[in-house]
């Protein structure tokens, strides 16, 4: 029980980040879900591509040609029907491409909407950092106003000066009222 209180008490020592903790952070169904999603990322990736098209195309005039060239005994597929089993393959994979495309356009939506947030809030960010600099900046124009200029501290000690000088004849100086008592 001792030893169960002391490692309670040591894991509080620890930084909010760095405790374990007992449950998982993250749901087990998550990464499962974001590699669903990164494959069909893939796929509507990969069906974006001139690859692809050529492949599919290659795909589609080879049928064609076995079909209508091959042995009869081994063709699969007649030309005179109009190729009808080329024709629901290619409906199957229309049929998968279009849902994992808009999966994949979902998810990069999502993104887009995320990404847009922080460019918004680093966007007030900055605003606010350069009004505070803007602010900053006038104190510190209004503070150099303010400042005395070397001609006006030395205008002001040359009149004090002769204030001192204007004072000491008429209160008289130490010296000269000793002199006149002799």
């Amino acid at each position: 029980m001792a030893r169960r209180n002391t490692k309670q008490d040591n894991s509080l020592d620890a930084p909010k980040g760095r405790r374990s903790s007992v449950l998982p952070r993250r749901p087990v169904a998550a990464p499962s879900r974001d590699r669903f999603g990164r494959l069909t990322e893939a796929i509507a990736r990969a069906m974006g591509t001139p690859w692809f098209l050529f492949g599919l195309s290659l795909f589609v005039v080879v049928w064609m040609l076995f079909n209508t060239l091959g042995p009869e005994a081994w063709r699969f597929d007649s030309a005179a029907i109009g190729f009808t089993a080329l024709t629901l393959i290619l409906s199957l994979q229309a049929s998968y491409a279009a849902p994992l495309i808009l999966l994949a356009q979902n998810r990069q939506d999502d993104r887009d909407r995320v990404q847009f947030e922080q460019d918004r809030q680093r966007s007030e960010r900055n605003l606010a950092d350069t009004e505070y600099l803007a602010r900053e900046v006038v104190a510190l124009r209004l503070a150099l106003q303010d400042m005395a200029s070397k001609e006006f501290i030395r205008a002001e000690l040359r009149s004090l000066l002769e204030e001192l000088d204007r004072d000491r004849p008429a209160t008289g100086t130490p010296g000269a009222s000793g002199k006149s008592g002799e």
